[in-house]
């Protein structure tokens, strides 16, 4: 049998470690949240930037498989490459592609 004191210990342990991981995990979204194009009217929740996550995923694996962009803007990450894909995003998502999926 534990006494209280350490039963106490392990319980503010077992706080501080939960409040690491909370940190760290907040920490991640806010990260993916700077790389995924969004709008200005955007304030997503953890849910929602998971979601869009994914749809910008297939997004990309979309324009990669097609031809509408040039080889070099396609595979290139430069700066340039990436502000076109984030207002090709931005157009998808506003021509209801995003809208119309966002349920799944």
């Amino acid at each position: 049998p534990q006494s209280y004191e350490e039963l106490q210990t392990q319980r503010v342990m077992a706080n501080v470690r939960e409040r690491q991981r909370t940190q760290s995990l907040n920490e991640a979204f806010a990260a993916l949240r700077k790389i995924i194009p969004t709008l200005p009217s955007d304030k997503l929740s953890k849910i929602q930037t998971l979601k869009l996550a994914a749809r910008y995923i297939d997004f990309l694996c979309q324009v990669l498989q097609s031809d509408e962009l040039d080889h070099k803007v396609a595979t290139s990450c430069n700066f340039l490459a990436h502000e076109r894909l984030s207002y090709a995003f931005s157009v998808w998502r506003m021509e209801g592609a995003w809208s119309m999926s966002a349920s799944h």
